[in-house]
């Protein structure tokens, strides 16, 4: 199905319509500055055309699962997910996903490109389990709102997410739209999930839009997505990485046992740290080329993606990427081929 099909106010005529994260959506709805504004003070709302579920079914599945990732699945009550990694035997990331127990099933939630990668690399281990991996692909639609008044929102549209946790899940309905929704992690403030069939997902859209939020394109969600340090995966986050250089830690369980590449995780872990860390970079007028930059033929840096905030003082040029940690041990400015860079904490607080 097209998005089109799935995502019906890509024919609005203001919206400018592109891909992003390999899949067709609104970069913009006439005002990109505007957009964000809505989703850093007030509300929007968005497809979340880029994302795919996986369904695990089969009475193994919570065991087969809890040893092919980096979290606990084991524990995860109904109804509550958590962030992961699935590695290789070197320990280096395949995918990245979160993991929700939907009681007669676990939900994984990733980018549409990984599903496919990520199922067959999942699947070579299925031995003598009872488990099936199905991907839901058109069944299902995504619809995303997010800013500080989103819950606001939802409640004038007439759905309730009072109260609830970072990366939990409640099953609701408004005037015979039925929906999954979901709250966002804590690196996602304000960011709620709609997950619903595809024929709802217009009369979604009116309803949220009637009740307050602001039509928001992929551009400012990009750079909503760098201000708060989310790496993505496939430009921050690759097959080459180890899980601690992305400085995510909510996605690591060090007590829950083996899985596959534990033994480099937990080695990493003894040694102490990993020679880079993922972190954000604060630009100047001139900004570097997205890629490795080497100081005295050593590895210094890396950027791996780029964004331009506006502000009432004017543009702000950051990125995300990797610094070598002993680089930035005595203070925090590098020179990246001519360019001065200052390594900053991440989230940016702009």
């Amino acid at each position: 199905m097209s998005q089109t099909a799935l995502h019906p106010w890509l024919q609005a005529p203001e919206a400018r319509v592109g891909t992003y994260n390999g899949a067709e959506m609104a970069l913009s709805f006439g005002d990109p500055t505007a957009e964000l504004t809505a989703l850093r003070s007030g509300c929007g709302v968005f497809a979340l055309a880029w994302r795919g579920n996986i369904n695990v079914t089969g009475k193994d599945r919570v065991r087969w699962l809890h040893n092919m990732v980096t979290n606990n699945v084991r524990d995860l009550p109904v109804n509550r997910g958590n962030y992961n990694f699935v590695l290789n035997a070197q320990g280096r990331i395949l995918g990245d996903m979160y993991i929700y127990n939907r009681g007669e099933s676990l939900v994984l939630d990733t980018d549409a490109s990984q599903v496919e990668p990520l199922t067959n690399a999942m699947k070579r281990f299925i031995i003598m389990d009872k488990v099936e991996l199905i991907g839901v692909g058109g069944d299902s639609v995504s619809v995303g709102i997010c800013g500080p008044k989103a819950e606001t929102v939802l409640a004038t549209a007439g759905i309730k997410a009072d109260g609830m946790e970072p990366l939990e899940v409640r099953d609701v309905g408004v005037e015979s739209i039925a929906a999954t929704l979901v709250r966002g992690p804590e690196q996602k403030p304000g960011w709620f999930e709609l997950w619903l069939d595809p024929n709802s997902a217009q009369d979604l859209w009116n309803l949220l839009v009637k009740a307050g939020a602001e039509p928001v394109g992929a551009e400012a969600l990009e750079v909503w997505r760098v201000l708060h340090g989310i790496p993505s995966y496939g430009q921050d986050i690759r097959d080459r990485d180890l899980p601690q250089e992305t400085e995510q830690s909510q996605a690591l369980n060090f007590t829950k046992g083996c899985y596959i590449g534990q033994e480099i995780v937990e080695r990493i872990r003894s040694r102490g740290q990993v020679h880079r860390k993922f972190t954000g970079f604060a630009f100047g007028d001139t900004v570097p080329a997205p890629g490795k930059y080497d100081l005295e033929g050593r590895a210094l840096a890396e950027i791996t993606s780029i964004a331009r905030v506006p502000t009432t003082e004017g543009p702000r040029n950051i990125g995300l990427g990797y610094v070598r940690r002993e680089a930035v041990a005595a203070e925090p400015k590098i020179v990246l081929n001519g360019i001065e860079a200052t390594v900053v904490d991440l989230p940016f607080e702009i």
